[in-house]
């Protein structure tokens, strides 16, 4: 079974919390690694997301240590989405 990894980034422009993460995290762009394994057996290439890690700090990260959280997917959908609605501060 083939696996893939996808690297990106995700903004927050305001403070957010991960149910996988126990402190609030604070608005900045963070590293987003997304696993995913191949669908055997079927006549297209298709994938199936096995784990979403949110890197922290924040990026640009310089010096310091570096955490990978496990989260749950549809929660940082969530907490994008929530981040999107909000109105900008005034």
């Amino acid at each position: 079974m083939a696996t893939r990894t996808t690297e990106t980034t995700v903004t927050f422009e305001r403070s957010f919390d991960l149910t996988a993460i126990e402190e609030r995290l604070p608005p900045g762009t963070y590293r987003l690694v997304i696993d995913e394994d191949e669908i055997l057996g079927i006549s297209f290439l298709a994938y199936r997301r096995t784990a979403t890690m949110l890197q922290t700090p924040a990026l640009p990260v310089r010096g310091g240590r570096i955490q990978s959280h496990l989260v749950d997917h549809a929660d940082l959908e969530a907490a994008i989405e929530a981040d999107r609605k909000q109105e900008p501060a005034s």
